[in-house]
């Protein structure tokens, strides 16, 4: 019978994985769950997965080399999630293990995040709200509207075409800025200079990588309007954190939304961002929704079926080196 093991702690399982998925790995063969309340290490994990053909791995666990040295069973290793950054893929690869990431499952949650973050940005409704709460009435004050305005969306991938979509359907004009994407019209690519100059809603949607940390900085934010709004969804460390926080104090731009940053344990944003008076923040919960998680979860599910039936699966990242997944086929 075939082992699975899933590591994520008890208190993420429902709300970042779900019963239903689950109950979907449990069908498939001999599940092993982890009970604890905390992140396994490596040394537990490569303890709790001696036997296992495959492991569903939660972003804080390291992937790293000496786990798959030490699991010559292990066939594959999948995330419930696009973002596989915590695995050592080239080191899996070595040792012929499969690696796989979710689909994009949550592509209208994020969506919608950000759009409600944008229509706010424009109309002050939180701090209305906080107003209200705190006693006074608000004063009426004008707001932006976003038909008319200019969206600059920084990365063209999954997420930057479906906003690009929604933002002009409501009458926006849209920039895009990434240098490999093909931009089909009515979409107009642009540098990343003139996006900056030219957006009054930058939206920062950027692949993390070493080329592209610290994209966003003070040389950006400086070319920005000062009536110009900035939003990060994709990750943290795409902003120098220390000069956005000087372009809101010094009025460079005019305020900020965020659900991405560089706090632990989830790439949340830092409390000197989210408190500031020209911020919106959440807790990187985007995608916390039931849909995207169980859409993600059960890529997982479909993934250990076809894996353990010999089948090459969806979004699988290292195809050609996953010479362990031949022992299924026999």
């Amino acid at each position: 019978m075939a082992r699975i093991v899933l590591t994520h702690p008890r208190p993420d399982r429902n709300d970042k994985y779900g019963d239903a998925a689950v109950a979907g790995l449990n069908a498939l063969g001999d599940l092993k769950v982890h009970d604890g309340d905390d992140p396994l290490t490596v040394d537990q994990l490569i303890r709790l997965a001696a036997d296992a053909d495959i492991i569903v791995l939660d972003r804080m666990v390291p992937g790293e080399a000496r786990l798959f040295k030490a699991l010559p069973k292990l066939v594959a290793i999948h995330r419930a999630a696009m973002d596989i950054r915590n695995i050592d893929v080239a080191a899996a690869s070595a040792e012929g293990v499969l690696v796989t990431r979710a689909g994009p499952g949550f592509i209208p949650a994020v969506t919608e995040l950000i759009l409600g973050q944008m229509i706010d940005l424009g109309r002050g409704m939180s701090r209305d709200v906080m107003e209200y709460r705190s006693g006074s009435v608000p004063r009426q004050q004008p707001g932006i509207q976003l038909a008319g305005r200019t969206a600059g969306i920084a990365g063209f991938g999954n997420l930057g075409r479906r906003m690009a979509e929604v933002l002009a359907f409501l009458g926006m004009r849209v920039l895009v800025s990434d240098p490999i994407a093909n931009v089909p019209a009515p979409f107009e690519k642009v540098e990343l200079d003139r996006l900056a100059a030219e957006s009054d809603f930058l939206l920062c949607l950027v692949i993390h990588s070493p080329k592209t940390e610290k994209l966003m900085n003070a040389d950006v934010f400086r070319k920005m309007k000062p009536t110009a709004f900035f939003l990060n969804h994709s990750r943290g460390g795409l902003v120098d954190e220390e000069d956005l926080k000087r372009a809101l104090d010094e009025s460079w731009i005019a305020g900020a939304a965020l659900d991405v940053g560089r706090s632990p344990p989830d790439d949340t944003p830092p409390l000197v961002l989210g408190r500031h008076p020209k911020v919106l923040a959440t807790p990187h919960q985007g995608g916390m929704v039931p849909e995207s998680v169980a859409s993600q979860a059960n890529d997982t599910v479909e993934q250990a079926a076809a894996v353990l039936a010999g089948k090459m699966p969806k979004y699988a990242v290292n195809p050609e080196a996953a010479t362990r997944l031949a022992r299924l086929r026999r």
